[in-house]
């Protein structure tokens, strides 16, 4: 039967030029090189193919017994040679597979890298401010914020916000209240923003520091509660990460509470006591207040016992439920006032 071995041995990765060579073994029993050359094979096929089979383990070589007679080639019995063969083959295969599993992974390894790279990009050192000034330099439209102390900045003034503003680049920021509570930060930076124009409101604390330049770039780095100095500033672009920073400040922009009065204050009203109300609302306690106003205590006082008579109350959460009810304050604070 005329078995079609090029096709076996190729999946065993013998060429057709051994396949051949092996049949005509398999046909006269044993060959030598002049032996295949005179049947019309090739010197260099027949070489090169007794070579291969020897290393595959099909065949084995022969000489005579008193050495006369050059080298004579014969089959082996095939299922110790085939074996060999299948293993060797074997090996080669998982050999192959190492290299090509090994490849991916450092295909993935790269790109997941880059990917990571591109996504979030962590900055430190006296790097921070030269990076906040260039994500802010290019707002287009909005910048959203979450402001906790401690500060990159250690003047008061935002002179970036009141140009932004003034471009018409809107700015809504949730303040901590130990935001408001350090010194000179509501006269020097809070109120001239506000007057500007950007929309601001407060949250006993907020969870991280955050910005928000449009939907481009998200600024991120630990609050107060986390960390006394800053030294490192994450970049995040966007992303799953970078949508669900989004959402943490809508949803503390939603909770939170204007500092200031948004409705038609009334003339009776003085401008410290339209601010002492906010803070009130905000739930600090008396003595930021007094630091935060630059008052006396005794000045506090008299202005508080001067609101509730004019309100006709007398206490702080009949003064805050008036205040709502007038428009002097957005909302009543969940904070006991």
């Amino acid at each position: 039967m005329d078995l079609d071995l090029k096709a076996h041995f190729a999946l065993l990765g013998v060429e057709p030029e051994a396949e051949g060579v092996y049949r005509e073994l398999l046909a006269s029993g044993s060959a030598s090189v002049a032996d295949l050359i005179a049947r019309g094979i090739g010197r260099e096929t027949a070489e090169l193919s007794l070579g291969a089979l020897m290393r595959s383990g099909l065949i084995a070589a022969h000489g005579s017994a008193d050495g006369t007679e050059h080298d004579r080639f014969v089959p082996v019995p095939p299922d110790a040679g085939l074996r060999v063969l299948g293993s060797r083959r074997e090996g080669e295969l998982n050999e192959a597979m190492v290299a090509v599993q090994n490849a991916y992974r450092d295909f993935r390894r790269q790109t997941l890298n880059q990917s990571i790279d591109h996504l979030v990009e962590v900055v430190t050192g006296p790097a921070i401010l030269q990076r906040i000034k260039q994500a802010e330099d290019h707002a287009q439209r909005e910048i959203r914020r979450l402001d906790s102390p401690p500060y990159y900045r250690t003047q008061s003034s935002n002179n970036t916000e009141l140009d932004h503003l003034a471009s018409g680049i809107g700015y809504r920021v949730v303040y901590s209240q130990a935001s408001l509570a350090r010194e000179n930060y509501l006269e020097g930076n809070i109120v001239p923003c506000i007057k500007a124009g950007e929309q601001a409101r407060v949250l006993p604390s907020v969870p991280v520091k955050l910005s928000v330049i449009d939907d481009t770039v998200a600024l991120v780095s630990l609050s107060i509660t986390d960390a006394d100095v800053n030294r490192t500033l994450l970049v995040v672009r966007p992303s799953t990460l970078f949508s669900a920073l989004v959402g943490l400040f809508e949803m503390c922009w939603q909770s939170g509470l204007s500092i200031l009065p948004t409705g038609a204050v009334s003339s009776r009203i003085e401008p410290v006591e339209e601010r002492m109300l906010g803070l009130l609302a905000a739930g600090m306690s008396d003595d930021d207040i007094v630091r935060t106003l630059r008052i006396s205590r005794r000045t506090f006082f008299r202005y508080l016992e001067k609101l509730q008579a004019r309100a006709g109350v007398s206490t702080r959460f009949q003064l805050g439920v008036y205040a709502v009810q007038q428009g002097w304050l957005r909302e009543l604070p969940n904070t006991q006032v």
